[in-house]
């Protein structure tokens, strides 16, 4: 999002650093320039695209890591991802309960689950980008492992602790239900999860990451809680899990469209570095406004649901900022704009359906 022209790599970074031109428009390289730049990237820092092989950073001569630092890293602001499609997959399977009785410890493990791979990915991305190097680029909230304040190693170890806890209490789950094909379903996501931004050829380097969210943030997550509860999915669930789904694409996207020129220099192709920054804002309205349209199908069943048009006050501001904005500020603005669309929409949709 910066003109980066005529200074090379060590001033690009001090100015990033200094925040001196925070909020310019971006002037991406040619190709051949951004690809020189990665090249003289990987010889100076000594970091290869493989994390295993990667050259880890020093970690920057401060004070000790506060709880603030690790709290940042978990990325609070994406945990509505989580908690949207359980919420609503709840509601959904209380629809399908043939005693009227609902489980909370069954719907709270399943809460777990969510909240725990979903701060895990977070301090994986967190680590994988930094060894990697492509937090060099980053101009949003600096990271752990990329601003040394960590050391990769014990961001690494949060990260699998986080995806330790999401398998016991899938464990817990599925030992309860006696539904032993739980395990494959956990087991697909925490891999999925990993390979986001780790591994050789992470999938979230190839333009794929809006998929696996909608996949399993969207359907996955919102499809599994219903089964909990009654042990069938039903439409409810499916389409609650499409509609959740595109708001969590919608987030991803307004952070990859954040960093799109730095990405391009990095290496690393999003979705958005691929479409470019004009369609990524399309799609980015298209992935809010899309959910409302289902809404407007589950007023026709449910007259209540029509209260979640509410949700449009946030959702609306979201697609004029990115469509029109020009900082990275704006497009913070409007990742947390949509974070809380997806909270409203799950958790109301939800109650929607339970009440």
């Amino acid at each position: 999002m910066h003109d980066l022209r005529g200074g090379g790599h060590a001033w690009h970074r001090a100015r990033v650093e200094s925040g001196r031109y925070h909020g310019e428009v971006a002037r991406p390289k040619s190709r051949s320039s951004a690809q020189r730049d990665r090249q003289h990237h990987a010889r100076t820092t000594g970091r290869s695209g493989n994390p295993a092989k990667a050259r880890t950073a020093p970690v920057a001569a401060r004070g000790p890591v506060t709880a603030a630092d690790w709290i940042s890293g978990a990325r609070v602001r994406t945990l509505p991802l989580a908690i949207a499609p359980v919420a609503l997959g709840t509601g959904a399977g209380a629809v399908a309960i043939a005693d009227g009785n609902w489980y909370p410890v069954r719907a709270l493990l399943a809460l777990i689950v969510a909240l725990a791979l979903q701060i895990g990915v977070n301090y994986a991305n967190d680590y994988s980008d930094g060894v990697r190097g492509t937090d060099e680029f980053r101009v949003g909230p600096a990271r752990l492992t990329g601003s040394g304040v960590v050391k990769p190693k014990q961001v690494l170890a949060v990260a699998f602790a986080f995806f330790a806890i999401a398998a016991i209490a899938g464990l817990v789950l599925t030992i309860m239900m006696q539904e032993w094909w739980f395990l494959a379903v956990g087991a697909a996501a925490i891999v999925a999860a990993w390979f986001y931004t780790g591994g050789k050829r992470p999938y979230g380097y190839a333009g794929f990451g809006e998929l696996f969210v909608f996949v399993f943030f969207g359907l996955v997550a919102t499809a599994g809680s219903a089964f909990v509860q009654s042990r069938w999915v039903n439409l409810e669930a499916w389409l609650g899990g499409v509609g959740v789904g595109l708001l969590a694409c919608a987030v991803l996207m307004a952070n990859n469209l954040r960093d799109v020129a730095q990405d391009r220099l990095a290496g690393k192709r999003t979705l958005a570095v691929l479409v470019g920054p004009l369609v990524g804002r399309i799609l980015f309205a298209v992935f809010m406004l899309v959910p409302f349209a289902l809404v407007g199908f589950w007023a026709l069943v449910y007259p209540t649901a029509s209260l979640l048009f509410f949700a449009l006050l946030a959702a609306v501001p979201a697609c004029i900022i990115v469509l029109w904005g020009k900082t990275p500020r704006e497009l913070i603005t409007a990742l947390q704009l949509a974070s809380l669309t997806s909270l409203v929409y799950g958790v109301g949709l939800g109650l929607v359906f339970a009440l």
